[in-house]
């Protein structure tokens, strides 16, 4: 028997395996994927702090940024850029071998080109069933399982744990674009209604183009690459497109009787940018100690798993909180009212001021948000568009 079954083999579940085997536990990775090397639909946009946190290989990161050039619907620029590096593009694929390799070195088995069909929790265990393909089912026993399987898992749904209440689909495609050397970001509804679209460099001469939308995510990007074709900044083939549901907010409970629930599964994501890798990988780590001391313990019960998340909603839960806060209120912006905040951030010295400040962090944006509404040129606007703020 397992101590626990991991599923899902991308950053998140490799690492809570990787520090479960660091605790001397015996544990396995089961994923769909035929290698650990496919690609992934994600832009691969960690901060530096990520990287100096979890150790990350050099050898997988394509460039760093510390710049990036934000465009309004209609065009006006916000130039942002700090002298240090703020953020690592890294090759996503890459990543996800780098973090299984390090696992395996410390003893976790992957079992991958299988499916788990359904987890059977028992008094003493867990019952997972493994399909292969042709090969048939077969079953597996642990005596807990993280699931890190990503948002579109349906496994989390079969537990009772419920659904992840808002997303939004993420579509991506890589693009030749020749000369490309910072990131850009673009706003307005007629580019991703709601949400924002990039244009990211990656290896010399290659960049992911991609957005978020609720609907037609695909129709908006076609459109997109087109006109950035037209406008010369990429060379535009028939590209192939590849999609992610991103989770805006989290599951109400991340944990039952012998599981926990991490990384995009649990909705442990970025509200206001989709960006989920540190906030998956940060969660890795609360739900191995966790599950550290129920194994040592032999009390894997919910009641005791419950500090999983309390201890992960004590790191994360206010800055996601108005993340979606902030989120939603960007939905209700018309393209003229999102001009008219490009022109009072520039007007008035807003963007510098933030990047001056050391409060401004890559990952951290409820500081951020704060410091922008509590603005006084800003607030005023956004009350005259009658937004709908917090009490408080």
């Amino acid at each position: 028997m397992y101590d626990v079954a991991v599923i899902g083999s991308g950053p998140v579940g490799s690492r809570v395996a990787f520090k479960l085997a660091e605790f001397g536990h015996k544990v396995v990775v089961i994923d769909k994927k035929a290698s650990l090397g496919e690609p992934v639909c994600c832009t691969g946009i960690i901060s530096q702090e990520c990287v100096d946190r979890f150790g990350i290989d050099k050898k997988v990161i394509f460039r760093t940024a510390n710049s990036a050039s934000v465009f309004s619907p209609s065009g006006k620029l916000l130039s942002l850029r700090r002298p240090e590096p703020q953020a690592c593009i890294v090759d996503r694929a890459a990543l996800n071998v780098s973090l299984a390799r390090k696992a395996q070195d410390c003893g976790v088995e992957y079992v991958l080109n299988s499916t788990v069909g359904n987890l059977d929790v028992q008094e003493d265990c867990v019952r997972v069933e493994i399909i292969r393909g042709e090969a048939g089912s077969s079953t597996l026993e642990s005596r807990a399982v993280v699931i890190a399987a990503g948002s579109a898992s349906k496994l989390v749904e079969g537990l009772g744990l419920g659904k992840v209440g808002d997303f939004a689909m993420g579509v991506q495609a890589v693009v030749l674009a020749a000369g490309l050397e910072e990131v850009e970001v673009y706003l307005g509804h007629k580019i991703a209604p709601a949400f924002f679209a990039w244009l990211v460099p990656t290896s010399p001469g290659r960049a992911l183009v991609g957005l978020l939308a609720r609907s037609r995510a695909s129709f908006h990007l076609k459109k997109l690459i087109s006109s950035l074709a037209a406008d010369g900044e990429i060379v535009s083939p028939e590209v192939e497109l590849s999609f992610a549901p991103v989770p805006l907010k989290p599951l109400s409970r991340t944990y039952s009787d012998r599981v926990i629930v991490v990384g995009s599964a649990a909705g442990q994501v970025k509200p206001t940018t989709g960006g989920g890798i540190y906030y998956g990988l940060l969660c890795a780590d609360i739900a191995a100690e966790s599950l550290r001391q129920a194994l040592e313990s032999d009390n894997l019960s919910a009641k005791n798993l419950a500090n999983y998340e309390r201890a992960w909603k004590k790191k994360l839960g206010r800055d996601i909180k108005l993340g979606y806060w902030s989120r939603k209120i960007f939905e209700l912006l018309s393209d003229k009212q999102i001009d008219s905040i490009f022109e009072i951030i520039k007007s008035n010295g807003i963007d510098k001021a933030l990047l001056e400040s050391a409060d401004v962090s890559f990952d951290w944006h409820g500081k951020m948000v704060l410091k922008l509404i509590g603005h006084r040129a800003l607030a005023r606007t956004l009350e005259a568009i009658r937004l709908p703020f917090p009490s408080g």
